[in-house]
C-alpha cells in the first residue's frame, strides 16, 4: 500500500517569528526548497516540496525546528503520527532521538561532575558500585575513565543497540552491560586500550549511566530531568523507557519497513542514555540554545563555562576508516570561531534524528522523522544549507546532455540482478518531462531520477552515482545497467 497523499497534513504550531533586519533568511522556505545533491549546470534549479519529498521516501511524519539568533524562529510537523492514520504531526509530537539522547546526557553529567566535583580522568570504577568493568590487559596501564567514555575513546565493545520489541523482558542495566539474558546484546569489554583510538561506543555511554545512578542513587529519568531537561527547557521531553503509557498518544511511531509501523510503536531502550531520549524538535533546539548560551557565558545556560568549552572542544580524532573528524565530550565537533559547530546524529528502531549547531552564530536545525530515509534529512539539510550558508556539504554541479524522448525510451524496461542476495528489480521508464529517466526499486517502492551525461552514460540526482547503460555486441540493443564501483558494482540484466 503506497502512502496516500490525502492522508498528508502539515500543522504548524509555532509560525516564523521576526528575524533580524540585518538578516534576509526565510525559515519557512525550507520546507518548499528541498534540493537534490546535483545540481544541473546551465538550468534552473529543482526545488522540491517537503511533503512531496516525504511521500517519496515513504516516512510518515517529520518535525524541524529552526535556530537564529539563539531562539527557536520556526517549529513546524508534516505528516502523520502513523502510517495509515490521520491524526497530524505537530511541533509538540514526541519522537525517539536515537544517539542524539547521547549529547544531552554527556551534558547531563558534566552537571553532575560538576555539582559532585567528580573528575573526568578518574578510573570509572571508582564510580560503580551495583557492577564493575572487569579489568583486563587492556587496562593495566590506562583506565576507562568518564573524559574516555564521552569521547569514545575508552577502548569498548558494542556500538549500539537495537532495542526491546514493546511488552518483552527488557534487561537491567548490569545485565546488559555483561551481555546475560535477556539482553539482545553482547557484554561490554575492553578489546583495545584505552586512549588508543576512536571507536563509538553505545556500550560505554551505557556504563556511565550506571555510573551517574550508583553515584546519586536516583532512577536515571528522574536524574535527567533534574539535572539537564527542567533546566534547558526540555519541558515535553523524558528518559522514560518504556513510554508512560499516558504519553503514548503524544508519540509518532516508528516505521523501520516501508509503510509499516514498528509493532506496539517503538522499541524499549533501557541503554537510555545510548538511546532512550523520547522528545521533540523544538526540546532539542532549546537545549542547543542552552548549551551554546553556556560556551558563551550567557544567562540562560545549563554548564559552567569551563564546562561549556571542554564538551565543546576537539579532544579525540577519529582516524580512518572510522573518519577524520574530532569528538568533544559526548558530541562531534567541527570547525572554529564562528564557524564552530557541534552536531550529533540518532538512529532508532523506526526513527531518525538529526542536528547540528553554531554556538557563536546562534544558528542551527533539528530534523525528526518516524522513518528511516536519511536521504530525505540531506535534502532537508541543502534547503537549510541555502538559507543559511552552512549546515550540508557543497552539492555537485553536473552537465548533462539533451536527449529525445525516443532515444531514452530505448532504456525502458525491466532490469533484474542480485544485491546481497535478495533480487532486485528496476523498472527503468521515461519521466514524465520527457528529458530524464525514472527508475523504480521495487524493494524500496520509490522511483530516482536519472538524467543523461553522454552516451549511455547517466547520473543519479538524487545522489550524483553514475549509471551506465551496456548494449549487445550490435549496439543496438540495451542489455543490462550497471551501477555502483568496486564491490558495490551491480550488473542488473534487461528482461
Amino acid at each position: 500500500m503506497r502512502f496516500r497523499p490525502r492522508l498528508i497534513r502539515a500543522t504548524a504550531l509555532l509560525v516564523v517569528l521576526a528575524t533580524s533586519a540585518a538578516g534576509a533568511q526565510n525559515p519557512a522556505a525550507i520546507e518548499h526548497h528541498l534540493r537534490y545533491g546535483v545540481r544541473v549546470a546551465d538550468q534552473p534549479d529543482v526545488a522540491l516540496d517537503l511533503v512531496d519529498r516525504m511521500r517519496s521516501y515513504h516516512v510518515p511524519g517529520v518535525s524541524l525546528a529552526v535556530i537564529d539568533n539563539y531562539r527557536v524562529v520556526f517549529a513546524k510537523g508534516y505528516g502523520v503520527m502513523e502510517f495509515g492514520g490521520t491524526k497530524p504531526v505537530d511541533s509538540t509530537t514526541l519522537f525517539l532521538a536515537g544517539s542524539i539522547s547521547k549529547p544531552v546526557f554527556a551534558s547531563g553529567f558534566l552537571r553532575l561532575a560538576e555539582d559532585r566535583k567528580i573528575s573526568l580522568d578518574s578510573d570509572i570504577n571508582t564510580l560503580l558500585t551495583s557492577w564493575h568493568l572487569p579489568e583486563s590487559r587492556f587496562t593495566e596501564h590506562e583506565k576507562v575513565t568518564p573524559r574516555r567514555l564521552l569521547t569514545h575513546s575508552a577502548g569498548l565493545t558494542v556500538w549500539g543497540f537495537p532495542g526491546y520489541a514493546l511488552d518483552t523482558p527488557v534487561p537491567t542495566v548490569p545485565q546488559l552491560l555483561d551481555g546475560t539474558p535477556p539482553a539482545n546484546t553482547p557484554a561490554v569489554r575492553n578489546d583495545t586500550t584505552p586512549g588508543a583510538r576512536w571507536l563509538y561506543s553505545g556500550g560505554g555511554m551505557t556504563i556511565l549511566q550506571l555510573a551517574s545512578t550508583d553515584v546519586t542513587g536516583e532512577d536515571f529519568p528522574t536524574l535527567m530531568r533534574r539535572l539537564m531537561l527542567q533546566p534547558a527547557g526540555m519541558t515535553r521531553s523524558t528518559y522514560e523507557n518504556p513510554l508512560p503509557v499516558n504519553r503514548r498518544q503524544e508519540a509518532a511511531s516508528g516505521h523501520e519497513r516501508i509503510d509499516t509501523p514498528v509493532p506496539g510503536g517503538f522499541h524499549v531502550y533501557p541503554e537510555m542514555a545510548a538511546a532512550g531520549l523520547w522528545t521533540t524538535a523544538s526540546d532539542l533546539a532549546r537545549w542547543a540554545i542552552a548549551l551554546s548560551r553556556s560556551y558563551r557565558g550567557e544567562p540562560g545556560g545549563v554548564l559552567s563555562t569551563s564546562m561549556a568549552k571542554q564538551m565543546l572542544s576537539k579532544q579525540m580524532q577519529q582516524r580512518p576508516p572510522f573518519g577524520t573528524g574530532y569528538w568533544g565530550l559526548g558530541v562531534a565537533v567541527a570547525g572554529e570561531g564562528d564557524s564552530l559547530q557541534f552536531a550529533h546524529g540518532g538512529r532508532d528502531e523506526g526513527f531518525v534524528a538529526d542536528m547540528f549547531m553554531r554556538p557563536n552564530r546562534g544558528r542551527g536545525l533539528v530534523i525528526m522523522m518516524s522513518g528511516v530515509a536519511g536521504g530525505l534529512a540531506a535534502e532537508i539539510e541543502r534547503a537549510f544549507a541555502e538559507e543559511y550558508g552552512f549546515g550540508a556539504p557543497p552539492r555537485v554541479t553536473r552537465t548533462v546532455v539533451a536527449m529525445p524522448s525516443e532515444k531514452l525510451a530505448e532504456y525502458a524496461g525491466r532490469y533484474v540482478g542480485v544485491s546481497s542476495a535478495d533480487t532486485l528489480r528496476l523498472d527503468v521508464s521515461v519521466a514524465p518531462d520527457d528529458k530524464t529517466l525514472a527508475v523504480y526499486n521495487s524493494s524500496t517502492r520509490r522511483s530516482i531520477p536519472l538524467a543523461p551525461t553522454g552516451g549511455d552514460v547517466f547520473v543519479g540526482l538524487e545522489g550524483n552515482g553514475e549509471w551506465m547503460f551496456e548494449r549487445s555486441g550490435d549496439a543496438a540493443q540495451v542489455r543490462s545497467i550497471a551501477t555502483g564501483v568496486g564491490p558495490n558494482r551491480r550488473v542488473l540484466t534487461r528482461q
